[in-house]
């Protein structure tokens, strides 16, 4: 699988003035090799096996010399877990973590084909190049190239490369921090994804390092009526009910609410940015910083977004029941209240159960982990400001904060401003430059040797 894509990274200067070489070009080539395993998660169980890339990513650990543990939620659900021995057994243990599924990718839909790991222009494209194959690649690139030179963290590192985090966890993250939790043991921290990567803010280079994420509800909704032919008055129309139901909860105005964690984004901004930031007008002040304010715009209330809807077998026949499915996301601390608003909207004649339901993580932006993880890109790069940012949607860190490990969203790049990197999550045509992946790298190397 070890393809070459070329030596883009050789000897080049990146956008901070650092120097690049050839150690930095493993986490492009192994990002590509990743992408080229097909492990498309489509919810609800039907997914692509995770285990031939669990066996990849095991065989690079095992050429490094760690002895890494392939452990199955299903069959062909597959993570991987290691533990690397530290220098200083009285040092807290810490954890990177990261997923191994992708999302689906309609091949029509792309320049190129999304399972290719093709190299173009300078970038690796493919599904999961952004979300979060080219994040897994910086972490296996680092840690063989610190093997190799004999260089270890002062604390025990963890390792979890995992299955299924594109739905619930229940195959990854969820698993393993309740079947193996011994891997974990003395764990406080952890990083992953979606975090760490330059938005550039009118030439100002902004870094949002993740410390918190929405709570997950993630909903069944049913309408239960009576069944009966479609000539014939239905007044107890169970089709109708759900969809008044699914129309009043698209329509409400959820308010905007400052919680604690942005605050601190938006005074990071406010400061990076040279600006005032009005909390009184949000919404306004997100459309008029582009880039760096949908670092908030999402996470300033909740939503709950319809996303399925099922019903019948035939179109002269009303059904006695009808379906819905709705992705509820709620700030912490308001769980109650979101679900007494839902229950409103729902009125009496449908019912809820929950397909996923996770409380909100935080980090503490103001300890030393942040501040370590922030000097780290300022190393790499003397322009980043980096600021602590909360997430609109969910990642494995839930998993890990019911066992007690508080998670950052870490994944650093640096970006050209041409590209919408919150566009390509999910979306069409994702790749990732080469040399972010080695900047990252770079920028990780310099956490693990500090932390």
């Amino acid at each position: 699988m070890h393809n070459k894509i070329g030596q883009a990274g050789d000897a080049e200067h990146d956008e901070a003035g650092r120097t690049g070489g050839a150690a930095d070009d493993e986490a492009g080539r192994i990002c590509a090799d990743l992408i080229r395993f097909d492990t498309t998660n489509r919810g609800e169980g039907v997914a692509r096996p995770e285990r031939p890339v669990a066996e990849y990513v095991a065989g690079l650990l095992d050429e490094a010399g760690v002895e890494a543990k392939i452990v199955e939620a299903a069959p062909g659900r597959a993570s991987v877990l290691a533990r690397i021995a530290g220098t200083d057994p009285s040092h807290p243990a810490f954890l990177i973590h990261g997923h191994l599924d992708v999302v689906p990718a309609d091949a029509a839909e792309w320049a190129v084909p999304p399972f290719s790991g093709e190299v173009r222009d300078g970038c690796v494209w493919g599904r999961g190049a952004v979300d979060m194959k080219g994040s897994l690649a910086m972490t296996l690139a680092v840690v063989r190239r610190r093997l190799r030179e004999g260089r270890r963290t002062r604390g025990d590192l963890v390792l979890a490369f995992l299955a299924d985090e594109e739905c619930t966890g229940e195959y990854g993250s969820r698993y393993v921090a309740r079947e193996h939790r011994e891997v974990f043991e003395g764990c406080a921290e952890a990083i992953s994804e979606s975090g760490g990567f330059s938005v550039d803010a009118g030439g100002t280079r902004i870094y949002p390092i993740a410390t918190g994420e929405r709570g997950t509800m993630w909903m069944k909704l049913t309408a239960r009526g009576t069944a009966g032919h479609g000539s014939k008055p239905a007044p107890d129309n169970a089709v109708a009910e759900i969809a008044h139901a699914v129309s009043r909860i698209a329509a409400h105005p959820w308010p905007a609410r400052l919680t604690p964690g942005v605050r601190a984004l938006l005074d990071g901004l406010a400061d990076a940015l040279g600006t005032t930031i009005d909390h009184d007008r949000l919404d306004a002040e997100a459309e008029r910083l582009g880039r760096a304010g949908h670092l908030f715009a999402g996470t300033i209330r909740n939503s709950a977004n319809p996303t399925r809807l099922d019903a019948g077998y035939k179109v002269n026949v009303v059904p006695g029941t009808a379906t819905a499915q709705v992705d509820g996301r709620y700030l912490p601390g308001t769980g109650e209240e979101f679900l007494a608003v839902i229950d409103r909207l729902l009125g009496p004649k449908v019912t809820r159960e929950f397909i996923n339901h996770e409380e909100a993580p935080a980090a503490d932006p103001a300890g030393p982990t942040f501040a370590a993880l922030a000097d780290a890109l300022r190393a790499e790069d003397p322009l980043a400001r980096p600021v602590p940012y909360v997430m609109a949607g969910g990642t494995d860190a839930k998993s890990f904060h019911r066992i007690g490990i508080t998670s950052f969203g870490f994944a650093p790049l640096l970006l050209g401003p041409d590209l919408d990197y919150f566009g390509m999550f999910h979306g069409i045509d994702e790749r990732v430059p080469l040399d972010a992946l080695a900047f990252g790298t770079r920028v990780l190397d310099h956490f693990l040797t500090t932390r």
